[in-house]
């Protein structure tokens, strides 16, 4: 059962031919820690993905995003398996009893830890945390570590968010609009939009909005990445609070969605944008940096006004790639090098990019379900091969 407060939703209704296979809820009565793990689809590997922390958190929110997981790894061809934690906590909570929350989370799935999950970082956890779960559990039990403990901290490094940017100008070359000399606006300037911000810079283009939980900047000329990136590490979220700083007009964070640009980059959480939304949005090229960002609806309408979408399994897989290649690493008792991290990033990104609008332009479909159908058959022949489903028709 679910612990009190943590609403799974019909858990046993909503599982189908894929998953998941396995929903751990656990609880601490003293702390009042409240978590769950989700192991979607281990067919094609050991369940992989990040460990989330929110005061809002739910079962129903981890099963979706360990689905995403499933395809993600399927998507960019790694063997892995889709998995997703979480805990139901205040990430600002004081570093001691933070702490002591994740320790009693981690200590509570050694049964599933490493044998079938391998924590990673998502939203409210960092490097630090990693190495927190490490020290419970010990060895291989959690990626993302602190360089200085052998890991390859992907998240300090903005790992996702470069392969994001690397996505964004993969995207840009094939449709002949090169992302140098483009306008980007950047929902969401945390630790993914911070990296994509710079990467952007870095490859030619300039970015002209961005937006925190408590609003947004614009600036039609462009803003100076390096001083607001310094400024959102000093101040966090409240970099966008003195738009003059910066020679920027204040705008609200869901605004920068629909500003004047050529590239829309969604990098904050999931379901920012619907049906209603899609003739608002200006770009036309939008790169998802989020996780599930865009509905179905949504991906249909920009698709009908001739807006290119790069799916997130494909855009924000940096992150999970580099966490693969930390593993292997780690395997053969190497420190992972960072330099071969990003490079294996860009070139993975940017070939599965090619791949996925390639196919959806052949045939007529969105990036997405083109993304979804590749990643769809690699994890139902790897069902096939292990005998947890019979062939069907579609399958001899």
């Amino acid at each position: 059962m679910p612990a009190e407060g943590v609403d799974s939703g019909d858990i046993l209704a909503e599982m189908d031919e894929w998953g998941p296979e396995k929903v751990v809820c656990v609880h601490d009565r003293r702390l009042g820690m409240r978590g769950v793990l989700v192991v979607d689809n281990t067919a094609r590997g050991m369940g992989k993905g990040g460990t989330r922390m929110s005061p809002t958190l739910t079962v129903a929110e981890v099963a979706r995003l360990a689905r995403a997981m499933t395809w993600k790894w399927a998507a960019v061809d790694l063997l892995f398996g889709g998995a997703k934690a979480g805990i139901r906590a205040d990430p600002a909570s004081p570093p001691s009893a933070k702490e002591e929350i994740l320790r009693s989370f981690a200590r509570r799935l050694r049964n599933e830890v490493p044998g079938e999950y391998v924590f990673g970082l998502d939203m409210g956890l960092t490097e630090h945390d990693a190495a927190i779960v490490a020290d419970e559990l010990g060895p291989g039990t959690a990626v993302g570590t602190p360089a200085e403990l052998g890991g390859l901290p992907y998240d300090q490094l903005g790992i996702t968010g470069y392969g994001v940017a690397e996505a964004a100008d993969a995207a840009g070359a094939w449709l002949g609009r090169p992302l140098a000399g483009s306008h980007v606006a950047i929902q969401g300037f945390g630790a993914v939009g911070r990296a994509v911000a710079r990467r952007v810079t870095e490859l030619g283009g300039t970015v002209v909005a961005v937006s925190t939980v408590r609003g947004g900047l614009h600036r039609a000329g462009g803003l100076d990445v390096a001083a607001l990136t310094a400024a959102a590490e000093s101040a966090g979220d409240h970099c966008v609070d003195d738009p003059s700083a910066f020679g920027a007009t204040a705008v609200t964070a869901r605004d920068v969605l629909f500003v004047d640009a050529d590239v829309l980059v969604p990098a904050a959480v999931q379901d920012v944008l619907d049906a209603a939304d899609a003739d608002r949005v200006r770009a036309r090229l939008v790169v998802e940096g989020a996780n599930l960002p865009t509905s179905g609806a949504a991906q249909a309408a920009l698709a009908g006004r001739g807006v290119t979408v790069v799916p997130d399994t494909i855009a924000n897989a940096g992150g999970a790639i580099a966490a693969g290649y930390a593993m292997d690493a780690r395997r053969s008792a190497f420190a992972p090098d960072p330099a071969v991290a990003f490079a294996t990033v860009a070139g993975k990104i940017r070939s599965n990019t090619d791949q996925v609008l390639t196919a959806a332009a052949r045939d007529g479909i969105t990036p997405h379900a083109a993304a979804h159908r590749l990643a769809q058959r690699r994890v139902r022949q790897a069902m096939l091969h292990k005998g947890q489903i019979r062939a069907g028709a579609g399958d001899r």
